[in-house]
């Protein structure tokens, strides 16, 4: 296992193809079904790794991060439609850390391609590509991969267990399966008696399970439908259990201090005063930082602040201004990747009008409402923890490794977070608490963050900068050359989660750009990646977060060059490439009423991206009120291919827009002596209430393959909203955030 394991990492790092030869190479052993992570309950049977029946209740595994996302409900709906059992019938918890539950979408991604343009022959090879996350822990939520990942398995999950349970009774009863039907848990006899799936399980888990055919989306109970959300009554009523809620008999808390100077190290400290205040139990040295534990958090946190530590400087450049520069300069090197050349663009078309830009979007952090925190209890042979985590079979190997101990000897529980945009993807809060435990052996131990930590030890989303040149003859676009300079992302977590350098074309830092389903005759858009050591990672809808303002931006400029209106001139783009993108374009421009011309006062632009499979449309419409702007409404579209929970869907797009926004006005993360400066939220805003546009929200399934839906309505609002403060101001913002160049009402 191990061997195939790294060959699969290897193969993955070095590029598509290899990947591919990966699957060759050993398929038989990763197509094969990975073990049953479940112990039988008392008087049931796991029937495979997601249902358990007991004769109290049933149980789902949706072993996805609930990060209020809602995709423990549509998990569960989805395995509860074939099943025939009802959401009120059911217990849905996440499941323990397996290679049942690895992600079979995510590493598609490193296939090539546009994605918009991929064949049937591609999603085939896509799926083999998948089975490798089984050998390699790939058991993440991120990517807006749920849905995908979970659309067939768990459906076939639930029709399996179901005629399975239905072949004991057929058995019992001395009649054909086919006679029987289900409802409600139960299966019901030709003569219309019922017996409780309870009653079949422990015979039915002794079978081979039946293999049954889906039922088409005609035939739905729950999919298709808004469901309750199975998590909305403990959240609104405060008896939800997020990580940092975790409870236990005996329990310490703990605080850390990390160097502020991003890679520095620690030289010397004084921690006299902090271990003579009454209730601090000890200090732990972490290397390059130091925790307290103590007999509640504010006194670890009080206890931290009163230690006296000299810390080295930050290897990498001082203050953001340099920052930049490094970025800048990776223009200078050769291009890490070239994702889309079409035709040529050496030459700028005889007769057409040439247009040059520059755009520049800053480092984010995640800001996640609940701050990073994990509890550990270390008992020198065993090691739990409680985590709310995005990659749980990667946090257990981390964790085992900083203790000493193997992976199995370590019981990780996966909580609800308050937040995690692919800052829980990360290891090191979990790994923190893990060695802090260590420290104080058979005493549980909680580590909680400060929101000054947090925000100062992020994996930041990168900033970046794209040069742009363009082409406009007789109204349209017939050249457009990009370049985006800025650090892999893809490379950094794949080096923390995987322990080897990434290589090969980088997609991540052009994601957004190059992929985008345009008809642009001459078409080139090539990625540099900076030479810089500040951690950054996966953020909200990632490479397409930054490219979706500095891509779609561009594309306005032009259009207002080639004096056409901004939609049409995107619509015209589309039509004939992709289809479901121009539908979501015309979807936008009726909903929102959109006209050529504004009423004085008030602005209206359009943003569009293609990402994570979604081509999403988004309009945004401000207000001068005396001076100040206000985002007053908003409209979305988008293609998620099957829309499994309308509801929950309108609520993604709707908070994923949300989050954008905040970036978009108010977000920066910039450095001075190289430490980043913001510490709170006072200088870290977002959206309010009062300033959340009204919003309208339109689902299509003109797409053949369903997608997610968590990230793409990100990237779209950010150019939307710049490109309405032009129409509004006649003012072009290049540079995020905006609250530099406009006055917005907060």
């Amino acid at each position: 296992m191990a061997s195939i394991g790294k060959i699969a990492r290897r193969s993955f790092l070095i590029g598509s193809a290899a990947l591919v030869g990966g699957v060759a190479f050993g398929a038989y052993y990763v197509s094969r079904p990975a073990p049953n992570p479940l112990s039988a309950p008392k008087g049931g049977a796991t029937l495979n790794p997601f249902v358990m029946i007991a004769p109290s209740g049933i149980t789902l595994i949706a072993p996805k991060a609930e990060m209020g996302q809602g995709v423990h409900t549509t998990w569960a709906a989805l395995i509860a439609e074939e099943l025939d059992v009802d959401l009120d019938q059911v217990r849905v918890l996440h499941g323990p850390p397996a290679q049942a539950y690895y992600n079979s979408v995510i590493l598609a991604e490193a296939l090539p391609g546009k994605g918009y343009d991929r064949s049937d022959f591609a999603h085939a090879l896509a799926e083999q590509i998948g089975k490798i996350g089984k050998v390699m822990d790939m058991q993440v939520t991120g990517g807006s991969t749920s849905m995908p990942d979970g659309f067939e398995r768990m459906r076939a999950t639930g029709a399996s267990a179901r005629e399975t349970l239905k072949q004991v009774a057929a058995t019992r009863l001395g009649v054909e399966r086919a006679s029987l039907k289900t409802e409600r848990g139960a299966v019901i006899a030709p003569d219309g008696s019922r017996i409780p799936y309870a009653d079949l399980a422990v015979d039915a888990a002794k079978l081979t399970p039946i293999e049954a055919d889906l039922r088409p989306p005609a035939q739905w109970r729950l999919l298709g439908k808004t469901q309750p959300r199975i998590d909305m009554l403990g959240k609104v009523t405060g008896t939800a259990k997020y990580g940092i809620d975790t409870r236990l008999e005996g329990m310490k808390f703990a605080a850390l201090r990390m160097n502020p100077h991003l890679g520095g190290r620690m030289t010397k400290f004084d921690d006299s005063a902090a271990r003579a205040m009454p209730g601090v139990d000890r200090v732990v040295n972490l290397g390059n930082g130091l925790a307290v534990i103590a007999s509640n958090t504010w006194l670890a946190m009080q206890a931290v602040d009163a230690i006296d530590i000299d810390w080295a400087p930050s290897p990498n450049p001082a203050d953001t201004k340099a920052v930049f520069e490094r970025i800048t300069a990776a223009f200078d090197g050769a291009a890490n990747s070239t994702l889309r050349d079409d035709g040529d663009v050496s030459v700028l078309p005889l007769g057409a009008q040439e247009v040059t830009a520059e755009y520049r979007v800053p480092y984010l952090a995640h800001a996640t409402m609940e701050p990073m925190s994990a509890t550990a209890l270390f008992t020198g042979i065993k090691l739990e923890v409680w985590s709310g985590n995005q990659v749980p079979l990667l946090v257990r190997k981390a964790c085992a490794e900083a203790v000493g101990l193997e992976p199995e000897a370590v019981e990780l529980h996966t909580t609800y977070m308050g937040g995690g945009f692919g800052r829980r993807a990360e290891l090191d809060f979990s790994v923190y608490a893990a060695r802090v435990a260590f420290e104080i052996a058979d005493t549980p131990v909680q580590l909680t963050w400060s929101r000054e930590e947090d925000m100062r030890h992020d994996f930041y989303r990168p900033g970046a900068v794209a040069r742009f040149r363009g082409g406009i003859k007789e109204g349209k676009l017939v050249l457009l050359d990009g370049q985006i300079a800025a650090q892999s992302a893809t490379q950094q977590a794949m080096g923390r989660w995987l322990g080897l350098p990434a290589a090969g074309p980088d997609r991540g830092t052009v994601d957004g750009a190059f992929n985008q389903p345009y008809a642009i005759p001459n078409f080139r858009i090539r990625g540099y990646l900076a030479d810089l050591d500040i951690p950054v990672g996966f953020w909200r809808s990632v490479g397409s977060s930054m490219n979706g303002f500095l891509f779609d931006c561009f594309i306005d400029e032009m259009a207002h060059v080639a004096k056409r209106d901004p939609l049409a001139f995107r619509l015209e783009l589309a039509q004939g490439v992709h289809a479901p993108s121009a539908a979501v374009l015309e979807a936008v421009r009726d909903m929102s009423g959109w006209s050529e011309e504004t009423p004085e006062g008030i602005g209206r632009g359009v943003g569009f991206c293609y990402s994570f499979g979604v081509p999403t449309a988004t309009v945004i419409e401000v207000t001068d009120r005396d001076g100040q702007i206000e985002i007053t409404r908003a409209w979305i579209a988008a293609d998620v291919g099957t829309a499994l929970d309308p509801g929950n869907l309108e609520a993604q797009l709707s908070g994923a827009m949300i989050y954008g926004l905040s970036a978009a006005c108010f977000g920066e993360i910039t450095f001075a002596e190289g430490a980043v400066e913001q510490e709170n939220f006072p200088d870290y805003e977002a959206l309010r209430i009062h300033t959340t546009p009204v919003t309208k929200v339109r689902i299509l399934e003109n797409q053949t393959q369903i997608t997610g839906a968590g990230e793409p309505g990100t990237p779209p609002a950010m150019a939307a909203l710049a490109n309405a403060l032009f129409d509004l101001t006649g003012t072009r913002a290049r540079q995020l955030p905006l609250m530099h160049g406009f006055d917005l009402m907060t």
